[in-house]
């Protein structure tokens, strides 16, 4: 919908004067993108900073804002920085213009338009990875999708879709993502110091806005790496002031090559429906429907070699929600979101792998190596029934109260059955990859309820500050717990394009298996209410301050502290534990060295953690989308750490400095070249410590030293105990992508035709360093080397969109 308002301008001379804003959601005063800004002299669009600068006639001026699900009133001032709050189909035709714009009060929050993930070379159309170019935000690996935001782990971000929380936000593992930037709005990531709005992790918040459909009958297309997609809308048939939007994505790769190698290689498929309908003043009825699932079933033995590999997945995600917008008298709105979240995924492992860090020192390779053998099922399954109230009141023309609840009916369950060898290369037993800390057999179902009730009050005593101070309660029956979590922010505009804000609070995250999706590590729930796990808890505090540099052009620099406690970690094993494990070794007196006599970290679950992170961000973005030269810098320097087993220790996805330079360049009307370089400091690893004799188990069940077919001696890796955890870094990252399009037609055109290449200069960046034994002819043992893999190698890669 669109408003019109008028206002008595000042006596002007001249013949036309130049206003400038920003324009904001008025209940969640997050900028809005590409709204249509009309006047007597030109038309305008806001950029994704909200921003706009638009001339005006003298006399009897008229400025219409037009976008899709708002409504518009206006507050007279006299001056001509303004603030327009739009509001979307709630409260009655509401927009504030105030003198100087006060910034929202969402600090460290950055917002990304669908039209900048299809344009950022190496996103591959995932929001994910353009998210990993903003300051403070790594990704954990190349080929999954999962962030660590300021110190925080994966499982610590919350990601909200229409109100929704998204469980599983992946596909393929985690290779693209589950939202379609051509059904999506807006994303908002909130790297800390968020509202009470939003509850149960400790770290960031990413928001996905979908948009509604368009009433004219509509559709696109595209084709990237991963999978193509299909979307099409329009007005809905039987009811007016309602429209519909259907999408289809599907993998393609699949169809050709499972006839050709005769097998089911992964592959996903996923449909989106959307509806709404607008009745009465302000009155807004939707439902979303998801349906995704993932499959694979492969398997290779590779001749002469003795090696075999097996592999089946089911992954299955469901989504059907209503929401119902509403407004309540004159200086109400409540929005209502009913919800129902399934994800399954279900993954068989059965292998015979040779084992590049198991070897004795023979000359003869082929008799040399170890083999590890894996077999493994893992099922993890999350139903989220959920139910969400957010109510806004305006009680005064300075103090908007905005409160609300949210209930989870929470069934999560777990099962484990794995057998064959473990992951030796990995130095928390705890992890996900095999670790020797897992269960051999677990079946493990939580079920309960978890909710919050929240309240905040947004206070302007002038145009230039706010002040919010908010309350978070939240409780959980998994854990039979509860917390407080008081928030506070402010934010100040002293003028001339500058913005100040200062946001602390607490923030909490209940123990549960709905996490653990994300995590990299595996803790058992089973007891969480016996053991009395706590809430873990993060402290934040965010002081930011942004200026505007000219039209459509913003630097921003902020400082942050995070201080973590109570963080669930896998405990170590007791000494009774310990004990009976070390007496199945059989070693002789000579190989006593090579038993791991250090207790090991184990899957059951202690609030035994803590830590801290702090650092600063640095970013420039300019986002006239019309200019011949759009895009952003980022740099980001960080500490954090992480306090357990008597230690302290750098965080794992601790990254000291990081610069990312986005850019995208118009070379002609038809002509577009995008490229995007990073350059960043390794991560901490655990590094080897040395070599100890291999063991495998014999028919008493007993530990005893292995030997190759010639009877020489096995050795394998030894990263020692928890005193070495994240001792070494890895080597700096360092990738360039680029992208060049053709669009006949400019930005207008209904086709595009791009050409990409990931990571063009080919540097084989060292992600991870995997370790890998060979002969040493001047030694008795082999000698270790370690190989830099799990990173982008060079891909080159065609896309196609196509409207209609």
């Amino acid at each position: 919908m669109w408003g019109m308002f008028t206002w008595p301008l000042l006596a002007m001379t001249q013949d036309s004067i130049r206003v400038t804003g920003i324009v904001m959601d008025g209940v969640t005063l997050a900028p809005i993108a590409q709204v249509s800004v009309v006047s007597q002299e030109e038309t305008v669009v806001t950029d994704q900073a909200g921003r706009f600068s638009v001339l005006i006639g003298e006399g009897e001026p008229r400025l219409r804002f037009q976008v899709d699900g708002y409504l518009v009133t206006i507050l007279l001032v006299e001056n001509l920085e303004l603030e327009v709050q739009l509001f979307r189909n709630t409260f009655t035709e509401t927009v504030e213009v105030v003198g100087e714009a006060v910034e929202p009060e969402q600090g460290s929050s950055n917002v990304i338009a669908p039209e900048e993930v299809f344009e950022v070379a190496g996103s591959i159309d995932n929001i994910f990875r353009a998210l990993e170019t903003l300051p403070g935000v790594a990704s954990t690996d190349d080929f999954s999708s999962r962030l660590a935001v300021r110190g925080g782990t994966p499982d610590q971000n919350l990601t909200l879709m229409d109100g929704i929380e998204i469980h599983n936000p992946y596909r393929l593992f985690g290779i693209t993502s589950a939202f379609n930037p051509e059904t999506v709005e807006n994303f908002r990531l909130t790297a800390g110091g968020f509202g009470v709005a939003y509850g149960d992790r400790l770290s960031s918040l990413l928001i996905v806005d979908n948009r509604p459909g368009e009433k004219k009958f509509q559709g696109a297309t595209a084709l990237s790496i991963t999978d193509g997609n299909f979307v099409l809308e329009g007005a809905t048939p039987f009811a007016n002031n309602g429209t519909w939007l259907f999408s289809a994505r599907r993998t393609y790769y699949d169809i050709v090559l499972n006839r050709l190698t005769d097998q089911n290689l992964p592959a996903f498929v996923d449909f989106q429906l959307q509806a709404g309908w607008e009745f009465g003043p302000g009155h807004r009825f939707s439902v979303t429907g998801l349906r995704s699932v993932e499959d694979a079933d492969f398997s290779k033995n590779w001749t002469g070699s003795g090696q075999r590999a097996a592999f089946q997945s089911d992954v299955k995600n469901d989504l059907a929600s209503a929401r119902f917008d509403a407004v309540l008298g004159s200086r109400s709105t409540s929005t209502t979101i009913v919800s129902w979240y399934r994800n399954r995924e279900l993954l068989d492992f059965n292998g015979k792998i040779r084992a590049d860090a198991k070897r004795s020192n023979s000359t003869n390779d082929g008799a040399a190596f170890g083999f590890a053998t894996i077999v493994f099922d893992r099922l993890l399954s999350v139903r989220d029934l959920s139910v969400r109230q957010d109510l806004s009141i305006q009680a005064t023309p300075k103090h908007l109260i905005n409160t609300g609840f949210e209930l989870h009916r929470l069934n999560t369950r777990v099962k484990f059955a794995t057998s064959g060898d473990r992951n030796g290369i990995e130095a928390n037993g705890s992890s996900i990859r095999g670790g020797v800390g897992l269960p051999d057999n677990l079946d493990s179902l939580l079920v309960g309820m978890r909710g919050g009730f929240w309240i905040q009050d947004t206070y302007k005593p002038s145009s230039r500050l706010a002040i919010e101070p908010g309350l978070r309660v939240d409780w959980s029956t998994i854990n039979g717990r509860g917390t407080l979590s008081p928030r506070f922010a402010l934010s100040y505009a002293p003028g001339g394009g500058t913005r100040m804000r200062l946001a602390t609070g607490l923030y909490t995250q209940s123990p549960g298996y709905e996490k653990l999706i994300q995590s990299d590590y595996f803790i058992d729930l089973s007891a969480t209410r016996k053991l009395k796990l706590e809430y873990e808890k993060a402290i934040h505090v965010v002081l930011g301050v942004e200026k505007d540099l000219g039209e459509k052009m913003a630097a921003r620099v902020e400082g942050y502290y995070k201080k973590f406690d109570d963080l669930l970690i896998g405990r170590l094993e007791t000494k009774a534990e310990q004990t009976a494990r070390v007496s199945k070794y059989d070693f002789s007196t000579s190989l006593q060295e090579s038993i791991p006599t250090a207790p090991l970290i184990t899957s059951n679950p202690t609030n035994e953690a803590g830590g801290y992170a702090y650092g600063f961000d640095v970013y420039l973005n300019h986002t006239n989308l019309a200019a011949p030269l759009t895009g952003w810098l980022s740099y980001a320097w960080t500490r954090a750490n992480r306090e357990s087993y008597g230690r302290r220790y750098a965080f794992e996805y601790d990254r000291r400095h990081a610069f990312n330079a986005v850019g995208r360049y118009r070379l002609t009307s038809f002509w577009y070249m995008a490229a995007t370089a990073r350059i960043a400091s390794g991560f901490p690893y655990t590094a080897p410590v040395g070599l100890r004799v291999s063991a495998k188990q014999d028919s008493r069940g007993k530990f005893v030293p292995e030997t190759d077919p010639d009877g020489n001696l096995m050795y394998t890796v030894d990263y020692g105990n928890v005193e070495n955890l994240n001792s070494g870094q890895l080597p700096y990252y360092a990738r360039v992508d680029f992208r060049t399009t053709f669009q006949p037609g400019g930005s207008a055109g209904r086709w595009s035709l791009y050409f990409e290449v990931i990571n063009l200069l080919g540097r084989d960046n060292p992600v991870a360093l995997e370790p890998q034994l060979v002969n040493d002819p001047d030694s008795t043992v082999p000698r270790l080397v370690e190989v830099a893999s799990q990173g982008f190698p060079r891909i080159p890669t065609v896309g196609f969109r196509l409207r209609f």
